[in-house]
């Protein structure tokens, strides 16, 4: 048991630790609120002056912050959709006895240690390039033209995308939470006659709602902030504009640094909000 003493040396320890993670978060939070109330244009006259809350309105008043809003919601709702999915799929799959499985485990987790600029530019020239992509040769050998991905389904290319990049995290959550299953259960349920979908929604489904909260809350905080995707692949054209690329083009592409901040603090509040709601599911499937 721990004494006061050992309680007082990991408090003095972590301090370090503690304070330059504080100083990390809260400067470049602190830069971000003092340069969102002032008219900041670097090559256009530098700091202007305080202009208060004049950024934070012209960023939400513009016709661009919903649709980026909505755009954002709907890739993260989509690839957390793919991922959970598949991911069961993979899971299920992969806790088959097999020849080489640690190999194929291997194989198929490899994805998500690839850099998401590297992982776009791969499916854009190797996959969707309308030209010489694997798609294309593929939809000609069938007699049909190629789809032009990244124009034609602008939304779905990226959701495939970075869905082929978090699979691999989702698989590996759930692979573990079906292993940790009590094989006798699925024994019993199959002695009294229960097939394998029941099984599966019975005993399985229910087992994996933990790890499936897990995965949706970490894949969600960080797939509010997709950017890299967008910019090998589509440059944020054809209804493909997250909120973090329009905040982008705010501030390198206008060079109106007050009011990308403006909008870097709605990003902030949209995503402690959906990181609460997120967070109230999870408490609720852990107190299970």
């Amino acid at each position: 048991m721990a004494t006061q003493h050992s309680r007082t040396a990991a408090r003095i320890m972590m301090t370090p630790a503690v304070f330059l993670l504080l100083v990390w978060m809260l400067v470049p939070l602190s830069m971000t609120l003092w340069f969102s109330f002032r008219r900041f244009l670097p090559l256009r006259g530098g700091d202007q002056g305080f202009v208060w809350f004049e950024n934070y309105t012209r960023f939400i008043s513009s016709s661009s912050f919903w649709p980026a809003v909505q755009t954002t919601l709907v890739i993260v709702g989509g690839v957390l959709l793919v991922s959970i999915v598949f991911g069961i799929l993979l899971a299920l799959l992969l806790d088959q006895p097999m020849w080489g499985q640690g190999v194929v485990r291997i194989l198929v987790i490899a994805p998500f240690f690839v850099m998401p600029t590297v992982s776009a530019l791969v499916w854009k020239n190797m996959f969707m390039d309308p030209t010489n992509g694997l798609f294309a040769h593929l939809w000609r050998a069938f007699g049909a033209d190629p789809v032009v991905w990244l124009s034609d389904v602008p939304t779905f290319s990226i959701i495939m995308i970075v869905s082929w990049q978090w699979l691999p995290f989702a698989t590996l959550i759930l692979l573990t939470a079906i292993q940790s299953l009590d094989s006798e259960q699925l024994e019993a349920a199959e002695m009294d006659g229960a097939g394998p979908l029941a099984r599966f929604g019975f005993i399985t489904l229910p087992h994996l709602s933990r790890a499936i909260t897990i995965v949706i809350l970490i894949q969600t905080i960080f797939l509010l902030s997709i950017f890299a995707e967008i910019f090998v692949t589509t440059g944020g054209a054809f209804g493909t504009r997250t909120l973090t690329y329009l905040i982008y083009q705010r501030v390198l592409e206008s060079q109106n640094v007050g009011l990308g901040s403006a909008g870097g603090v709605y990003a902030i509040i949209l995503a402690n909000i959906v990181a609460l709601f997120l967070m109230r599911i999870v408490g609720k499937n852990l107190d299970r």
